[in-house]
């Protein structure tokens, strides 16, 4: 398995990357974990622009599902349209929500370019990959995924505050990608983000390989978030999300 870092930028684009999406590979066959505002343009660093395989969308915040409207435009009108629909898994919703923010009519709406299917929580095949979905604590209805593939595995917390069912996503993952949008400080809201120091801890309650802390927002100071998780009590290796990273799972 291989994952790369296409946009982990926190809440909107930053100077540095765009914001969320990760390019995950088995086989041939490639997925995208979300699809933010601004990943499209640096996804076809990475792949072609025709090659992904199935999408996955955490929740319905423009920072991980608003470049599908873009996508929708380059798979119906591109050169060789129309594309085969590309298989998305999403929040109830998706496609009249992603239909108003394109400014178009529900029907057909992007169903034309995209097969939407509902998610809950539980496991399912997409392509070489078992994926399992499971509810974090967000303000709308959010997803965290794990995903395998022969014997190796991954986890990626999608928007959550503090939550057990990350724990049980990320549970002897290889590489887990945990949000750390919060720096630490009195009066947090709870149910929303995670600060470096708890998705550590998260990580060390999963006894998971590898931490990579992303969904970074631009206004914070990211070694003080490097610097907070350090206090988790997380044993294993700890770094920054970074757009174009590549991680190989063997």
């Amino acid at each position: 398995m291989k994952v790369t870092i296409v946009g982990c930028s926190g809440s909107y684009p930053g100077p540095d990357s765009p914001a969320s999406c990760y390019l995950v590979e088995a086989e041939g066959f490639r997925m995208l974990l979300d699809l933010g505002n601004g990943s499209l343009g640096a996804l076809q660093r990475h792949i072609g622009l025709y090659d992904v395989d199935a999408i996955c969308l955490s929740h319905l915040h423009a920072d991980h599902c608003l470049d599908v409207c873009g996508y929708h435009v380059a798979r119906t009108y591109g050169p060789d349209a129309p594309y085969p629909p590309v298989p998305v898994y999403a929040p109830e919703g998706a496609p009249a929500r992603l239909a108003a923010a394109y400014g178009m009519p529900d029907e057909p709406g992007l169903e034309t370019a995209f097969d939407f299917t509902p998610l809950s929580p539980g496991s399912f095949e997409v392509g070489p990959f078992v994926v399992t979905a499971g509810l974090v604590n967000h303000p709308v209805e959010a997803y965290g995924f794990r995903v395998a593939s022969d014997d190796v595995c991954m986890a990626y917390s999608g928007d959550t505050g503090e939550s057990a069912e990350l724990v049980k996503l990320a549970a002897g993952a290889d590489l887990m990608l945990c949000e750390a949008s919060f720096v630490e400080g009195p009066d947090l809201p709870p149910d929303l983000h995670l600060t470096g120091r708890q998705a550590a801890e998260h990580a060390a309650r999963a006894n998971a390989g590898k931490l990579v802390l992303t969904h970074l927002v631009p206004w914070n100071d990211n070694a003080r978030v490097l610097q907070d998780a350090s206090r988790g009590g997380y044993a294993g290796p700890i770094e920054l999300a970074r757009s174009g990273a590549v991680y190989d799972l063997a």
